[in-house]
């Protein structure tokens, strides 16, 4: 029994959180049925595997159940249903706020174009190489953390799934390629990935050479998303905080820059080949 309240059955909620009220209505919930059967925190947790800590934390709404939880639940309650019939709310609570706003606005876009001047873009990344960026960063996540963004990250790339296909383009540095995040065996995966990617019809991969002189994303990250009302937005993150455009003007002007730093990097056949040269040598 983990009995720690720390397990992976569960993430923090961030407190600021909107969707904290659906996960509060859920631990007022599983707190009756929880009653209604005559089980104490303790005996119930005995029962599901977890310490009455854990219990306590998602009943008082501060923790994130995951759906396997509350299918235990249901079955130990004998809620017929009606408990596990929730995950599909939670689902949508489980992933920090940022990344369900820019995941809604992906799901709406019909064209993506992004260049990332230190880290490959979040749609290309594999689950390896997400969590060995997590793990790495300082001041360190918890667990919990780690493994709620690597989620959400992931959950995010269904985008290569829909249909009709929306037109992506990305702009990768060269040192992306190289850098060994999580080791040698994780990059290899890494580069594999890219190369499957970039063979999807909708995708196109251009690699920025390091020796290039003349290079327009000095400025930093670089996404713009075209809607299907013909309308676009542009998102841009930085250390501490991420933030959505939808002014017209900055927008035409992020749209040019990325269209320049596409003009000066390598074509999609050039980054192809500088992929899998890049492969070979790992």
């Amino acid at each position: 029994m983990n009995t720690d309240g720390a397990d992976e059955s569960s993430w923090e909620l961030d407190p600021e959180d909107e969707s904290g009220a659906v996960i509060a209505a859920l631990g007022r919930q599983l707190k009756m049925w929880r009653e209604s059967a005559g089980l104490d925190r303790a005996k119930f947790g005995q029962r599901m595997g977890y310490g009455p800590n854990l219990i306590y934390k998602i009943e008082r709404g501060t923790r994130i159940p995951r759906p396997e939880f509350l299918d235990k639940a249901d079955e130990v309650l004998g809620a017929g249903g009606k408990i596990a019939a929730m995950k599909a709310d939670v689902e949508k609570a489980r992933y920090p706020k940022k990344v369900r706003d820019l995941a809604k606005l992906e799901s709406e876009a019909v064209e993506l174009g992004a260049y990332g001047n230190h880290n490959l873009h979040g749609l290309l990344q594999t689950e390896e190489y997400a969590r060995a960026l997590y793990e790495i960063r300082r001041p360190a996540y918890s667990r919990d953390e780690i493994e709620r963004y690597v989620a959400a990250r992931v959950a995010r790339q269904v985008m290569f799934d829909r249909q009709p296909s929306p037109a992506m383009t990305f702009v990768l540095e060269q040192v992306t390629l190289e850098r060994p995040i999580g080791g040698r065996s994780v990059l290899r995966g890494q580069l594999e990935h890219l190369l499957h990617v970039g063979a999807m019809r909708n995708v196109e991969i251009q690699v920025m050479p390091t020796g290039c002189e003349d290079h327009a994303g000095m400025g930093g990250d670089i996404q713009v998303l075209k809607l299907a009302d013909g309308s676009a937005v542009a998102y841009c993150e930085s250390q501490v905080a991420s933030r959505l455009i939808t002014d017209a003007k900055n927008i035409q002007v992020l749209e040019l820059r990325y269209g320049i730093i596409r003009s000066q990097a390598l074509s999609p056949r050039e980054s192809r080949v500088f992929i899998e040269k890049a492969l070979g040598e790992t």
